[in-house]
This record gives structure tokens, C-alpha cells and sequence, in this order.
């Protein structure tokens, strides 16, 4: 079956009839997921195919079970119109976070719907005990939800890091032990038994704002994280940004000042994780003072109740930051910087003196704002990350499936 020409649908010049019926298909596909439910009319409009094309591509995703009829519109003159929908339950898919502190991991169906979730403090002792949790609530997660495993067509992670594709290993994920070394990406897929993906949990978190929070219909963004680490994400036209090798947004590694209380300091200039991070705000609260088990929640939670040592770590922690925004705007001129991470959310505390910073060291001023997506933001993500790897997986294995019986 070829693709139809008609007025105003133009022809894919060279391509195999079961190449064009995959094209048409997937354009249809791709309507629905992000129409649906809808007619085969709006269908048509949306995507400029034409109705007995868009006909034809329906009723093979149908067959296929990736699409589902949704009943009849309602409303208006004339006759009714049968509406179709993505079936939601043609695969399940799981997002995890993996953390130094925490792992959240949540399953949803095909739509995105969350059907099981949960957190639970990492055991990020080495690789071996933390591969071993993922396994257990991966599956204690899709038990939880009444699945079977195999009903999971797809697993990704979002960790700290850089993936290597081609090596098959995390770089730059020193916050988790072991997670650099050979063999971990294997173990995982050994202890989760299904496709698996890694992103960059900062990656993630910014998808899980994009798709679910101030990001939402902004083409040009970043997603600035401090906590324990630092790191940043972009959104560029819409679409994430990860550089030649997967390492855009690693601000962590820049230099940040020759005697700031940090590792590395002297010609190297001291690595900005080292000093706006949790690391960082520790480090200043002790050169100031204060006495005590230390960490950044802490310090800033003193703040909060009024203790002075601890308000003028936060203030220079707010300068801090704002350096750190003053030097990425002018690189990728983003229209809205998030705030997120275990320090970045605190935005009572930051958000106005990190404003007034910002304005006094650069003429380029995007808003500022704190994530509204919070904590739950990257295994969102890696969730909206797993859900376009199983439904891409899922077309072609139905697909592959007509080319046989053809």
C-alpha cells in the first residue's frame, strides 16, 4: 500500500511502499500520543496525511494493539466521530533515579500514567548493593502494580554522570562508588531483565520540568541542580541539549574562583561543585562558626529559624549561585533558569537575593524561578525518557510484525 498524494500531502520520494506505510503510521501514531483521544478528521488536519491514508494507518495500528477506539465525540451538529487513543496498556514502562542519598522509582503505563511508586534511601555503598536495590524495587514496583515482568518493556535510569554508549560505562559519576567501572551496565540489565537506558539524572530532571513543570511550553530553558552536586540542563529549541559526548551542562567541572574554600583550588581555580555545592555550603558554615553534625539541610533550615551564621551562608550561597547563572546566560540566552536540587528548592530563602545578584552582575536577566516539580522531577523524567524508548521499541516490533505477513 503506498502513500496517498493527494492535495496538499507530499510524496516521499524513493520510498518502499512498507517504508511509507511505517512513515505514515508512525506520523499517525504520533498524533494520537499527542492528541488523543481524536478523530481520524483532526488526525488528518494535524498532520497533513490524508483521510483514507490516515484510515489506513489506523487500522493497522489498531491490529497491532498500539492504538485503541475511545467511543464517539459528543457535542455539535451532525454525525458523530469515532475517536482513537493510545493504548495505554500495550506496555508499562519504569523511571528510576538513582542517587547518593535516594532512589525513586515509579512504573506508568504507555499514556504516562504512574500506577506504582516509590523511595527509598540508597544503599550506594558500592555498585554491587545499589545494582541489587534497583533490582528488588524494580520488580517489587511492578508486583506492587499487578504486572508481570515481562510486561515491562523498558527500564531508564537516571544517574549521576555520562553515559558512554559505545563503552558501555558511566564517566564523571564520582558520587556514586563503583559506578565507573566495567561491568556495571551489564549488572544492571542482568538484575532488571529487560531494555535498559542511562541519562544523566540532571537530564532527567529537566525533561520531568519540561514535560511537567515551568518548562512546559518554553523553547529555550535550564534546569540549574544544586545539592550534593551541580549540574545543569538544557533546553534549546524545544529540544534537551546533550552535547558531542553526552557531557553538556557538567558546570560542576568549572573553575570557580583560586581561594575558595575547595579542592583543587590554586591555578586550577577550584571546581564549582566543590564550592556552590553541598560541599561548599558546609564548608563556609564551619569557616563561620558553626559547630555541630553539618549539612546543607541543616544549615539552611538554621537560617530559617533566624541564626545568623547560618543566614550569611545562605546569602553567600545565593551569590554563589548567582555567579553561576550570570556565567551560563550569555553562552545559551535561555529565557527562564530553574532552580532544583536539595539546595536550589529552597526558594524562600534563595530565590530573591540570588534575583538581586543576578541583576547586579549582568545586563542579560531571564527569570528566575524554583522548580515546582521538586524532588519527583527526574524520575519523571527518566520515566517520559523510558516511554519514548518502549513506545519507538513497541512500533517496530509491530511493524516488523506486517512485514512479515506481507
Amino acid at each position: 500500500m503506498e502513500r496517498s498524494t493527494t492535495a496538499g500531502e507530499r510524496p516521499f520520494a524513493g520510498g518502499t511502499p512498507s517504508l511509507l506505510r511505517a512513515i505514515n503510521e508512525r506520523t499517525v501514531l504520533e498524533t494520537i500520543r499527542e492528541l488523543g483521544p481524536v478523530s481520524r478528521a483532526e488526525i488528518a488536519r494535524s498532520c497533513g496525511l490524508s483521510k483514507p491514508t490516515v484510515s489506513q494507518a489506523l487500522a493497522a495500528l489498531v491490529r497491532s494493539r498500539l492504538v485503541r477506539e475511545a467511543g464517539r465525540s459528543s457535542g455539535g451538529k451532525g454525525r458523530t466521530a469515532q475517536l482513537y487513543e493510545l493504548n495505554a496498556h500495550a506496555g508499562w514502562v519504569l523511571g528510576i533515579d538513582v542517587g547518593r542519598d535516594w532512589v525513586r522509582a515509579a512504573v506508568a503505563d504507555l499514556n504516562g500514567a504512574i500506577v506504582a511508586r516509590r523511595d527509598e534511601r540508597s544503599q550506594a555503598k558500592s555498585a554491587r548493593t545499589l545494582i541489587s536495590q534497583i533490582g528488588d524495587l524494580a520488580h517489587d514496583l511492578a508486583a506492587e502494580a499487578g504486572l508481570r515482568w515481562r510486561q515491562v518493556s523498558h527500564a531508564t535510569i537516571g544517574s549521576p554522570g555520562v553515559f558512554q554508549p559505545t563503552r558501555r560505562k558511566m564517566t564523571l559519576a564520582q558520587a556514586l562508588p563503583g559506578w565507573g567501572r566495567e561491568g556495571v551496565f551489564e549488572a544492571l540489565q542482568k538484575a532488571l531483565g529487560t531494555h535498559v537506558s542511562i541519562e544523566n539524572d540532571v537530564n532527567a530532571a529537566t525533561v520531568g520540568e519540561q514535560l511537567h513543570g515551568l518548562g512546559k511550553g518554553v523553547a529555550n530553558f535550564v534546569f540549574l541542580h544544586v545539592g550534593t552536586g551541580v549540574g545543569l540542563g538544557l533546553v534549546l529549541n524545544g529540544e534537551l541539549f546533550r552535547g558531542s559526548t553526552g557531557a553538556a551542562g557538567e558546570v560542576g567541572h568549572l573553575p570557580f574562583g583560586s581561594n575558595s574554600a575547595t579542592p583543587g583550588g590554586g591555578r586550577r581555580g577550584g571546581a564549582l561543585e566543590a564550592t556552590v555545592g553541598g560541599v561548599g555550603v558546609v564548608a563556609e558554615a564551619k569557616r563561620l562558626g558553626m559547630r555541630g553534625s553539618l549539612n546543607a539541610r541543616r544549615v539552611f533550615g538554621a537560617a530559617r529559624r533566624g541564626d545568623p551564621l547560618a543566614q550569611r551562608v545562605v546569602a553567600l550561597e545565593a551569590k554563589r549561585i548567582a555567579f553561576t547563572i550570570a556565567a551560563i546566560v550569555p553562552v545559551v540566552d535561555p529565557e527562564l533558569v530553574v532552580l532544583g536540587g536539595g539546595i536550589g528548592r529552597n526558594g524562600d530563602l534563595l530565590l530573591d537575593p540570588v534575583e538581586r545578584e543576578l541583576h547586579a552582575l549582568s545586563p542579560l536577566r531571564p527569570r528566575v524561578d524554583v522548580s515546582v516539580v521538586g524532588e519527583d522531577a527526574a524520575v519523571l523524567g527518566a520515566v517520559a525518557m523510558a516511554l519514548q524508548s518502549a513506545q519507538d521499541r513497541l512500533f517496530a516490533r509491530a511493524a516488523g510484525r506486517r512485514e512479515i505477513v506481507v
